[in-house]
């Protein structure tokens, strides 16, 4: 194969690149803020704004500069030494694959994994390559993937369990539960900036960029950055929380670095209904203010014709309505309601939660928020690689005509941008439908709830990486979520039908990304070539 050959495949790639990003943000992402929306820390609109800025920037300004394109080591690269351009075919039809079942899934409402997906869709089309024996499936193949089904789940939620029930006993069934909450707050606020900290330093940071770091320095820098926050929270947002909440005052969240100097503002108090005469009655005779409501009237008459008239032919340009179309498909996925309290389906579901109060709650809604942005930052900066890989590996081998052996590949710039805007238009137009189905849908959530539930699923992560254990970040949400419920002591607290149909999805995921790349490989490999 010659440089530059193929070019139809590498055009192809970015299509299928930017489709597979589309599925990642309205799946994996949406389930990442799920938490945050359904125990209303956040409303969907703030949650997509903030998920645009941290999961682009994550991607883009953290996204690894080498990304394994053999995604996981399932598959062999020496098998496509001789022909380089069967390793492009089937990088595409990973990706179409696995697009195709995320995409399909998000639509669905079912949480799935997308890196598994992608690992299913590289395997399939190295079964139609190859056959079985091209596939690793053993442990360090997809046994590993298989078995991340009950691992991740179960040590998630052990953890979160950890988080959450200590919480429960000692601060919210406390009596006086605020009072400890606000003694409490900084402590938690320390526990979160460390372990973001150390999820983005060994996570999201590239390890070639992070080698020069020894382990005592990335502590230090992660104990330094957890200090800072925890004393902004004990200086500024223990004061401002308290005037907030106890003293009933206008704060604002601008208000918080400057707190101390901010004079008394109290709440503003409720209109009073207008008694007053009309101004009409005062100014002139009932005949007068008859013959004004008889010509206004007439007006609106006139108008409504005129409207008619209107509607009749439609003289808007076609790109005003194109451009009117492209913003309400844009704004449409974050003018929806994904909180399901209303559900009747799930009511007997969130009525068997136990219940605390609603002040001792809200502290810990700006603790969630932070876990919630965190862990979007260090996503867009990973998992980035599901949809940049595939590409990465297809364009270096266009670019100079033979199969990077090694499994990486440089990632220029504009792949991890085009990757990250994908990302965020999943998000905004599909997201949605999964965050309909996790978060409130599995149990009710509160803020305490949704703040244990985000981090304990990154701790999670964040160990069971160092220690080499198989996990899946949207595996590690259901089962931190699926934990807090239990930890109410009821289990009918927890919606078990919409479990039961997100660990199918689990399970489908293997078979229908793999199953999908298998045949599109076999029918692009196989075609008749037209002989000239």
């Amino acid at each position: 194969m010659l440089p530059h050959e193929y070019t139809w495949i590498f055009a192809l790639g970015i299509v299928g690149s930017i489709c597979d990003a589309y599925g990642l943000g309205a799946n994996d992402v949406s389930n990442s803020f799920a938490s945050s929306i359904s125990s209303g820390s956040l409303t969907m609109m703030q949650a997509c704004i903030i998920a645009s800025f941290t999961e682009f920037l994550g991607a883009f300004l953290l996204g690894s500069e080498t990304t394994e394109t053999i995604k996981s080591g399932i598959l062999d690269a020496e098998l496509f030494v001789m022909q380089p351009e069967l390793l492009m075919l089937a990088m595409l039809c990973a990706l179409i694959g696995s697009a195709t079942w995320v995409i399909f899934a998000s639509k669905t409402g079912l949480a799935v994994s997308s890196t598994h997906a992608l690992v299913a869709g590289i395997s399939g089309a190295g079964i139609a390559a190859f056959g079985g024996g091209a596939v690793k499936w053993g442990y360090d193949g997809m046994a590993k993937i298989i078995t991340s089904w009950f691992v991740s789940p179960i040590v998630a939620g052990v953890i979160t369990a950890i988080i959450y029930l200590p919480t429960r006993y000692f601060i919210l069934e406390s009596p006086d539960s605020f009072k400890r909450g606000i003694r409490a707050i900084p402590v938690y606020f320390f526990c979160t900036a460390l372990i973001g900290s150390f999820y983005i330093i060994y996570k999201a940071v590239p390890s070639d960029k992070s080698s020069n770091l020894s382990t005592g320095a990335i502590v230090g820098i992660s104990f330094g950055v957890a200090g800072a926050l925890t004393a902004f929270a004990w200086f500024f947002f223990v004061p401002w929380i308290k005037r907030r909440i106890v003293g009933k005052e206008n704060l604002r969240w601008y208000h918080l670095p400057a707190v101390h100097f901010v004079k008394h503002r109290p709440m503003p108090s409720p209109t009073e209904p207008d008694t007053d005469t009309p101004r009409e009655l005062e100014s002139g005779s009932i005949a007068e203010i008859q013959d004004k409501a008889d010509v206004a009237s007439r007006k609106c008459d006139d108008l409504d014709a005129d409207a008619t008239a209107d509607s009749e032919i439609d003289t808007t340009p076609w790109y005003i309505k194109g451009l009117r179309y492209i913003k309400y498909l844009a704004l449409r996925g974050m003018k929806q309601d994904v909180k399901n309290l209303d559900n009747k389906k799930l009511s007997n579901v969130h009525n068997a939660a136990k219940k605390f109060d609603d002040e001792t709650e809200h502290l810990f809604s700006f603790l969630q928020i932070l876990t919630a942005c965190l862990a979007s930052f260090a996503h867009g900066s990973n998992d980035v690689s599901n949809a940049a890989g595939p590409v990465s590996a297809i364009y270096d081998t266009w670019k100079h005509g033979r199969v990077d052996v090694s499994g990486n590949s440089p990632v220029p710039k504009w792949i991890l941008a085009m990757a990250g805007g994908g990302i965020v238009l999943g998000l905004l137009t599909l997201g949605y439908h999964v965050m309909r189905r996790v978060g409130n849908g599995i149990t009710y959530l509160t803020p305490s709830r949704g703040f244990s539930v985000e981090l304990g699923a990154s701790l999670t992560v964040l160990t069971a990486s160092q220690l080499g254990l198989p996990v899946s970040t949207t595996l590690c949400l259901v089962g931190a979520t699926v934990s807090v419920g239990l930890c109410n002591g009821n289990l009918r607290a927890i919606s078990w039908r919409n479990i039961g149909i997100i660990f199918m999805s689990w399970m489908l995921t293997l078979p229908i990304s793999g199953l999908l790349a298998g045949l599109i490989f076999a029918f692009g490999s196989n075609a008749p070539n037209k002989m000239i």
